[in-house]
């Protein structure tokens, strides 16, 4: 089996991974592109964590096969172009900055002088330069952040996987962390994002999938995904809405405030249909819209009565 798309970096096909009784991953296939911002989503317990480890050489699939870069996913080989940050972060406490930033590139590969230099560097970026010395165990939730995601990404990973990155950062440093993941997308980085706030995975990633008890139940770009669960809902405002004859409307209202009405299309109809029961009905329009859901609730829709710490279904 060869992967399927030129431009993927990364392809999984058919993955399966049980523990037990336990259904982790059952037939989850992506493809992710070179240069992406990928957001990987779901509830607790979904298998994300699980197919994540398969993809860092952690765990072995139990069927199904893994392409990087072209060809058969090698552990050996390929995790050294990796970036991996997970959400239990795994900092030495004992050990000061300095000292673990060259740890851990080192461990990756870098000379201990290119490590220093680089170091020096993402250091001078995050406004990190007198930490060297401090102990880890010393650092806020959202210093240790910020360290960790500099040791994710100091050996310039081709695929960096970042599991919760803002997770106890305040918005300024919220900000520089999702300034840097745009400048290394651009730069050519590919970027898989896990992370259970949605405003972020809007803001963020261009394409994306949800997993749940296992599988996946959806996979797309963002705009194509909100397109596809649309409710045909519009924002109208202008003056005149307030004296509407309701009489054959093509629409619904949903809700109304001041001279602003939110409106539901019936199916048969269009947005130029309404346009020109409006004009028709002398309402002068100032704004006219359509409104998309947005992921959370798309989220929700999907996956919101799933338990927190769901029973796996017996194999």
């Amino acid at each position: 089996m060869q992967p399927t798309t030129m431009d993927s970096i990364l392809s999984l096909k058919h993955l399966r991974k049980h523990f037990e009784s336990q259904k982790a991953v059952d037939d989850i296939s992506l493809e992710i592109e070179r240069g992406q911002i990928f957001g990987l989503l779901g509830p607790n317990g979904a298998g994300k964590t699980t197919l994540i480890r398969m993809i860092t050489g952690i765990f072995y699939p139990d069927q199904g096969d893994i392409f990087f870069e072209g060809k058969k996913f090698d552990p050996l080989v390929d995790v050294a172009k990796i970036g991996y940050m997970p959400e239990e972060r795994g900092l030495y406490k004992k050990m000061k900055v300095g000292e673990q930033a060259l740890y851990l590139a080192q461990l990756k590969g870098l000379s201990r002088q290119a490590a220093k230099q680089k170091i020096e560097n993402w250091f001078g970026r995050f406004g990190m330069e007198s930490w060297w010395d401090k102990k880890v165990e010393d650092l806020s939730k959202g210093m240790g952040q910020k360290l960790q995601f500099v040791t994710t990404v100091l050996h310039d990973p081709s695929l960096i996987i970042l599991d919760e990155p803002f997770s106890g950062l305040d918005p300024v440093n919220s900000n520089l962390i999702k300034d840097e993941i745009f400048r290394l997308a651009q730069e050519g980085s590919t970027i898989i994002f896990s992370t259970h706030r949605m405003e972020q995975v809007e803001e963020i990633c261009n394409h994306i999938a949800l997993v749940n008890k296992g599988q996946k139940i959806l996979d797309g770009t963002v705009q194509a995904v909100k397109q596809q669960y649309k409710q045909h809902q519009y924002s109208v405002s202008g003056e005149g809405l307030n004296k509407l004859s309701m009489n054959q409307a093509p629409f619904t209202v949903v809700s109304q405030k001041d001279n602003t009405l939110i409106i539901q299309i019936a199916a048969q109809h269009n947005s130029s249909t309404v346009l020109r029961f409006l004009l028709e009905q002398n309402v002068e329009i100032s704004a006219f819209h359509e409104l998309l859901p947005s992921l959370n609730d798309i989220f929700i829709q999907l996956v919101g009565n799933t338990p927190t710490a769901r029973t796996f279904e017996k194999i």
